[in-house]
């Protein structure tokens, strides 16, 4: 079957869902999908468990880009994204149910596609104009699209709305920027950036930041990579100098960015809890290499991998309950609790990764690697990323619990005239 999207070329074998399908209706109408467009090879490496060769057609150059093509136009992509625009219009706990079939195919979108496909797309059908969005969305549920986020500073990382960035309108209408980012993950590889800047000095710190949708290859753009403990290096620090952007990039009102960026934090949240289902995770993983190693007979350990696995599960449950009731509301204050959950959790299981694996951990082949002290050393990415734990803390305070909000004397103060007392 072939339909035609506005503004797009036809769109091929979209899935149909009839109203109020059920779970199990869904997962037979993927798993059927997959069944007819999934290469067979694929299905076979992942029917035997050979996920190096899933993930080998998954990044070749060729093969990768005409799945994630083909997978975009299904629908199953961005299944909670509204129908006339690629999606399949369910609310998110069905959609949930479509990201969990397509996962245990390993046929899903890269994790590293999580700005563009969750935060950019979902920020964009809220606050992009009819242009935007028809410019924008069929990239990037097809995947061909690379986005980063341009919101930290290296004076405004939890106090994001302190941010300093400036965004001058010239007389045609054009945005002069200029400032600098830290954290940008991916942004040296990125094609387009989400970026806070602002507009408004003489306003409070949060009326006067405006919301851009940034084309990275825009002279003046210069990602930094920076290299972390683990070796790695997708991070980056992102200067801005005299960076030329139309003002047909703004999404959102001008000075009104905070309102846009919310959006765009709350979504965040909600993704960095985990997937919104119940299945085998990092505590599984964990207990079979504690089973393989002999540490699993140490009666200690055994008890410390069983709490971290019942938190697990106890985790996902409460994910799935939350995107339940949620239904097609926006993420709320909620989704702090599960993103400071995860993060208290993932740090437990770098810990325990290390103690039942020591070697691993303190002894490894740096040529080799070693997963032990990888995990260790990345453990506390999820108590930053997205507003940190103490950030996530005074969320919960403040807007679940009720509790007053800490004192500031210059919150109402334009912003330029901040710390001047």
């Amino acid at each position: 079957m072939t339909v035609t999207e506005p503004g797009t070329e036809p769109v091929t074998e979209r899935v149909t869902l009839a109203a109020g399908a059920s779970d199990a209706e869904i997962i037979a109408a993927v798993e059927a999908w997959l069944r007819a467009h999934l290469p067979e090879d694929w299905q076979a490496a992942v029917a035997r468990g050979d996920l190096a060769a899933v993930e080998a057609i998954r990044e070749d150059p060729e093969r990768g880009p005409a799945w994630f093509d083909l997978l975009g136009d299904s629908g199953l992509a961005t299944p909670t994204w509204p129908v006339e625009h690629g999606g399949l219009g369910l609310p998110a706990d069905r959609g949930a149910v479509v990201t969990e079939t397509l996962a245990r195919y390993r046929a899903e979108r890269h994790n590293r596609d999580f700005v563009g496909l969750v935060l950019a797309g979902h920020t964009i059908l809220e606050w992009g104009s009819p242009e935007q969005k028809a410019e924008r969305l069929p990239a990037l549920r097809r995947g061909r699209e690379f986005w980063c986020q341009l919101f930290s500073e290296p004076g405004a990382g939890s106090d994001l709305a302190g941010l300093s960035t400036r965004a001058v309108q010239q007389a045609d209408g054009t945005w002069l920027v200029n400032g600098q980012k830290v954290w940008n993950s991916y942004a040296h590889l990125a094609d387009f950036g989400l970026l806070m800047a602002r507009t408004d000095p003489s306003a409070p710190k949060h009326r006067g930041i405006t919301y851009f949708l940034l084309d990275m290859r825009t002279p003046g753009v210069e990602p930094r990579p920076l290299k972390q403990m683990t070796g790695n290096a997708e991070f980056n620090e992102t200067f801005l100098t005299d960076v030329v952007v139309p003002d047909s990039a703004r999404i959102g009102p001008v000075n009104q960015g905070w309102s846009v960026a919310i959006t765009t934090l709350m979504q965040e949240r909600n993704g960095l809890s985990g997937r919104p289902a119940v299945g085998p995770g990092e505590a599984d993983e964990l207990v079979a290499r504690a089973v393989g190693n002999g540490s699993w007979e140490d009666p200690v350990l055994r008890d410390r991998l069983l709490e971290a696995y019942v938190e697990e599960k106890v985790l996902q449950m409460t994910t799935v309950r939350s995107f339940v009731a949620s239904g097609d509301a926006a993420p709320t204050a909620e989704g702090s609790i599960r993103k400071l959950a995860h993060s208290v959790l993932a740090e437990k299981l770098g810990v325990l990764g290390t103690d039942l694996e020591a070697d691993g951990a303190v002894a490894w082949d740096p040529a080799e690697g070693s997963e032990a002290a990888d995990r260790f050393l990345a453990m506390k990415t999820y108590s930053i990323a997205g507003g940190t734990s103490e950030i996530q803390r005074n969320i919960i305070a403040e807007r679940v619990l009720g509790l007053p909000k800490d004192p500031d004397p210059e919150r109402h103060l334009p912003f330029n005239e901040r710390g001047r007392g």
